[in-house]
């Protein structure tokens, strides 16, 4: 086959990898602080698999988990289109990909790492504050009228009951093996630990990961794409579009949006005491979640 001309090789078109970007925590995290959501990244899964000359669609992972349901909405849409449109998609965890932060890169057909990426943690927590103590120190009445036996399970101003815990650990049960299933449909054969182990919701390095058949590679999202599809694949970072009232003000984004001011909140906007307290409560639990990975 004669080479290319100049002329030629200039008007080949580039091969297209769309880049998807899911960093932070996912889940609601209140009024003033948004994590990632099906709804606030809906809209660019779906531009991302509509790319012309798109060749596979690459996630950038960096998350220490959160709402299992969103996880679970986010990485079967991303199935869906990938499937519909017969597109690969790789996965590429960063500093963490744990928890539903893993569960939203098994969407992916190959997972990749860097050596210390923290990786793994298929498991449930559920995690809060009792403040029984505290009020009865300050002399606080607590009022609290609720129509139903259970309404007012695990209010955090009463004591646990034994029968709210049991309550809780069954949910907690239905939901780690939905994790498990979803982990031997999407790795299978490439699982090499036992189960005890894997699903114990403990968490490992992206070495370690690979040896027990939790992602495929170790690599980043740049050396990965062109190894696979040349040295002049456009990788093209499809963002959320953010309203430009938060743009103008800094209100965080939920789709690799930058940091808003302090706890999410703008400055000059004026805030009610309720909110203030709510956005400082989920930056401390936010902060918390990132915590448990040393992070």
């Amino acid at each position: 086959m004669p080479a290319l001309s100049f002329i030629d090789r200039f008007r080949q078109p580039r091969p297209v990898v769309a880049v998807l970007r899911f960093d932070g925590v996912i889940g609601s995290l209140g009024r003033l602080r948004r994590g990632l959501t099906l709804a606030g990244t809906g809209d660019a899964i779906e531009r991302a698999f509509k790319l012309r000359r798109l060749k596979a669609v690459a996630l950038a992972v960096n998350s220490p988990g959160g709402s299992p349901v969103q996880s679970a909405l986010m990485a079967k849409r991303i199935r869906d289109l990938a499937e519909e449109k017969e597109v690969p998609v790789y996965a590429f965890a960063e500093d963490v990909a744990a928890s539903g932060g893993y569960w939203l890169a098994l969407a992916a057909d190959e997972i990749y790492a860097a050596e210390s990426s923290i990786i793994g943690s298929i498991g449930v927590v559920s995690g809060g504050f009792g403040f029984t103590g505290l009020i009865k120190r300050l002399g606080i009445e607590r009022r609290l009228h609720a129509a139903g036996e259970k309404k007012a399970m695990l209010d955090p101003f009463q004591p646990e009951k034994p029968s709210d815990i049991k309550h809780l650990k069954g949910l907690q049960k239905d939901i780690h093996e939905s994790f498990v299933a979803m982990v031997r449909e999407r790795r299978g054969k490439r699982l090499k630990g036992k189960r005890k182990e894997l699903f114990s919701g403990a968490f490992w390095t992206g070495t370690r990961a690979l040896e027990m058949g939790l992602i495929d590679g170790i690599g980043d999202l740049n050396g990965v794409m062109r190894d696979k599809f040349g040295d002049k694949v456009k990788l093209k970072r499809i963002g959320g579009r953010t309203p430009f009232w938060r743009r103008r003000f800094g209100f965080s984004g939920a789709f690799g949006g930058s940091p808003g001011f302090a706890a999410g909140i703008a400055p000059g906007i004026a805030t009610a005491p309720e909110d203030w307290a709510a956005s400082a409560i989920a930056a401390i639990e936010e902060r918390l979640i990132w915590n448990r990975f040393g992070l």
